[in-house]
């Protein structure tokens, strides 16, 4: 059990300034400084909330446990001048249930809802309703090989209700949809292959669509959502000897075409993109150094639902590491 306290102060002013046009290939930045024209927006928003949450798993037999738990929040928003109030209140429960058939094999369900506080405001001024989900998920879990490789499935569907997107009127401002769903299919693998090299294999497809508004079609995609994901990281590291300890790392994560906003008038290409590491942990002391996009490659990795917002991906990137445990 547990209870939880979260305060929330933004300030947000919107300006128009009137800048000359810049090419991206080669920019120019030596321009005087813009003045500032008249047209421009601020706001100002708290949001106060509380939470308080129980929890219990209970075993019936060795082979049947339940878990059930739930949440109640009190939110309050105050926005604009005048500190206009907005007050909400919501229980969500949660429940689980997972039955062994045998010792290497679960089965399990589980049902929850969700309840959380969105800030911004509408083009009207007025706070944003909270946004609420409702999840359903089945799935198995085994176990192979004296335990040494290990495999989950599971499906799943989330149902969100409230979800702001930017605003295709105004893209200063932002708006709240009526619903939208994602349905998907998880598989990971787990194992260690030879004393030493393990691997982590993993693939998702997810259906992420519209499926009640009144500007988008029904059945449009959610931007930044791939309906294909995969990821391989397989590791090996020296069991014997002076070196013991001594392990390296490759990984290759792939992320399909993904829609670049509800309209679906653009779409980010997918990606492939390669990690690696070298580390050495001996006793308490562990060293590393990470090395992400290992080939330089060149990737979106989100748009905001914006084609003026889209976001590469980092670069060739190494980060080095050295902690001791104690």
């Amino acid at each position: 059990m547990g209870f939880d306290v979260n305060r929330y102060v933004q300030y947000f002013n919107a300006i128009r300034l009137a800048v000359p046009a810049l090419d991206v290939f080669n920019p120019n930045y030596n321009i005087p400084e813009p003045q500032i024209t008249t047209g421009g927006y601020s706001s100002f928003q708290t949001v106060q909330s509380y939470g308080a949450y129980l929890q219990d798993q209970i075993s019936f037999q060795d082979n049947l446990k339940l878990l059930i738990g739930g949440r109640f929040d009190w939110i309050s928003q105050k926005s604009g001048t005048d500190e206009s109030e907005q007050n909400d209140t919501a229980f969500s429960p949660r429940i689980g249930l997972v039955y062994q058939p045998s010792k290497s094999v679960s089965l399990y369900t589980s049902y929850s809802q969700s309840f959380n506080p969105t800030q911004g405001f509408n083009p009207d001024r007025k706070a944003f309703e909270p946004t609420k989900g409702i999840q359903y998920e089945v799935g198995i879990k085994a176990d192979f090989v004296e335990s040494r490789l290990s495999t989950t499935l599971a499906v799943y569907q989330i149902t969100k209700t409230n979800v702001t997107t930017v605003d295709p009127n105004n893209s200063d401002f932002s708006i709240q949809v009526g619903e939208q769903r994602s349905r998907g299919v998880e598989l990971d693998v787990t194992g260690e292959i030879l004393p030493g090299w393990k691997a982590i294999a993993s693939y998702a497809y997810t259906n992420a669509e519209v499926t009640k508004d009144n500007i988008y079609p029904v059945g449009n995609r959610l931007e930044d959502v791939p309906d294909n994901q995969a990821s391989l990281w397989t590791t090996y590291e020296l069991q014997n000897g002076d070196l013991k300890g001594l392990g390296f790392g490759l990984g290759l994560f792939y992320v399909g075409t993904r829609a670049g906003d509800l309209d679906n008038s653009f779409e980010l290409p997918d990606y492939l993109r390669t990690d690696a590491a070298i580390y050495f942990r001996r006793d308490a002391l562990k060293a590393a150094i990470n090395i992400r996009n290992l080939f330089d490659t060149e990737y979106y990795s989100s748009s905001g639902g914006l084609r003026t917002f889209v976001r590469t991906g980092a670069p060739f990137t190494i980060i080095g590491s050295i902690s001791w445990e104690f």
